[in-house]
């Protein structure tokens, strides 16, 4: 246990920031198994949303911008390969 005021203040606006990470990280999470369930036209549609999820997710500090782009350009990857089959 923390002996200090500031170190309390931390724990209880980590455990904040924990469960708002969390949310965002289901939420993509869930969109990701929508798209791999999903058929042919409703992707693209899949595709945008996913997408701006991800971008959100790193401009509030969620995830890696790195791993945001590799995660789009796989499921962009994916919409290809079905539109094409």
């Amino acid at each position: 246990m923390p002996r200090h005021k500031s170190n309390f203040k931390r724990m209880r606006t980590s455990k904040k920031q924990n469960l708002y990470n969390r949310g965002v990280k289901s939420s993509i999470k869930t969109l990701a198994k929508k798209f791999s369930a999903s058929t042919g036209e409703e992707t693209e549609g899949l595709l945008r949303e996913f997408s701006s999820e991800l971008d959100r997710a790193v401009k509030k500090g969620v995830i890696p911008k790195r791993r945001a782009d590799r995660k789009k350009s796989r499921i962009a990857l994916e919409v290809n390969r079905r539109k094409s089959a």
